[in-house]
């Protein structure tokens, strides 16, 4: 039997129109796929006080030039070079002997004015020697008295003394050398290491703008501990010792727009070092409702914007851009564009663009927000 071609068509049309609507059933009957899943943070405005890092240099406490006040020629020395000394400690002796002899001629010359001052002060009673010569007298006696302290003290001054305590440098005089009290080279120098200076400097405009939040309420002071300051040393140790604001400079250097900033440190160990490079870390003022975010959750754009994307109400991701003025630990401090409750993506954000729909869940990349404090007060920027 042979069928005819109108009817072959027919019957090819027919199945393929089944066919196609059998696909279309099947492609209605297949589940959307679920949105995808992101961590998220909700913040939570939290006190956090602020610090301050800035570069520094340790200066000595003290530092005394050991000089003769005499002429002579130096007998000894008496102390070890990089010893430690103690103020009054004996450090050179030079020779005494034209001194002594000259305190003993002085001794002699005040007996001798002194007893002719008190027979004369006896005989003035009975009129056996005039006004005139007991004054005289009596003048003599002082000049005399006078004459043997200036001995005396040139005796004492061929004992060169430690004038403070600390440590002594190398002696630039050895024992037969000739010293003289005009000269102007110092026998040896004495630091005193403990305690000891940093000076740190701050730029104006730096102090200007901390200033200006202080006195807008936007920072509060940071209390009795405001004045306390750490430091890190050259190779990157923290300093075990805290140290205190002593005073600011009240001019500004021209040259550099910076004010100094001195504060003192115990050294009991002689660990710092006049001229040594150090950060010192102050504590600047206290933000009451601080913002901070993990750094996970904050990006940057082409521009360098620091962004962020968070999830709305509706489960639906928001870009927002951010003004970020530091960063704290693990976290940014940041100053405008998130507020409190807002929820930020910290995992998943390779997946996700702003307008997607999103499953959020609690992120697992990051502190709870009750131990951040903690972790930047670890990173020396937190409370």
């Amino acid at each position: 039997m042979q069928f005819k071609p109108a009817v072959t068509a027919l019957v090819s049309a027919v199945a393929l129109a089944t066919l196609l609507s059998g696909c279309k059933k099947e492609e209605a009957a297949a589940p959307a796929p679920p949105p995808p899943q992101v961590g998220v943070v909700t913040l939570h405005p939290q006190s956090y006080t602020l610090t301050t890092e800035l570069p520094g240099r340790t200066t000595a406490f003290r530092v005394a030039e050991v000089r003769p006040q005499v002429n002579g020629i130096i007998l000894k020395r008496l102390f070890t070079e990089g010893a430690d000394v103690k103020a009054g400690q004996q450090l050179y002796q030079i020779d005494p002997a034209t001194y002594e002899a000259t305190q003993a001629s002085a001794e002699a010359n005040l007996a001798s004015a002194k007893s002719l001052a008190d027979r004369y002060k006896q005989l003035i009673s009975e009129q056996a020697v005039s006004r005139q010569e007991y004054d005289n007298a009596r003048s003599t006696q002082l000049q005399a008295e006078s004459t043997l302290r200036n001995a005396q003290i040139n005796v004492r001054y061929t004992k060169v003394l430690a004038p403070i305590s600390g440590r002594i440098g190398r002696s630039a005089v050895t024992e037969g050398a000739l010293v003289s009290d005009a000269q102007t080279t110092a026998m040896a120098t004495i630091t005193q290491l403990d305690p000891i200076y940093v000076d740190v400097t701050q730029s104006s405009a730096d102090l200007l703008k901390l200033r200006s939040a202080l006195a807008s309420g936007q920072l509060q002071k940071a209390g009795d501990n405001a004045a306390k300051i750490k430091l890190t040393l050259e190779d990157g140790s923290a300093y075990g010792q805290e140290g205190t604001l002593e005073f600011q400079e009240v001019s500004v250097d021209p040259t550099t727009g910076s004010v100094t900033l001195r504060a003192k440190f115990a050294n009991p160990d002689h660990q710092l070092l006049p001229g040594m490079f150090v950060h010192a870390k102050l504590q600047t003022g206290v933000a009451a409702k601080a913002i901070l975010v993990p750094q996970q959750g904050v990006t940057h754009d082409i521009k360098g914007q620091p962004t962020a994307l968070i999830v709305n109400k509706d489960n639906k991701v928001e870009q927002r851009s951010l003004t970020a003025s530091r960063t704290a630990g693990n976290d940014w401090l940041v100053d405008s564009g998130l507020n409190e409750g807002d929820r930020v993506i910290t995992e998943g954000l390779q997946y996700v663009k702003p307008g997607a729909q999103v499953n959020p869940t609690e992120a697992t990349n990051v502190q709870k927000a009750d131990a951040a404090p903690a972790a930047a007060n670890a990173s020396g920027q937190g409370k």
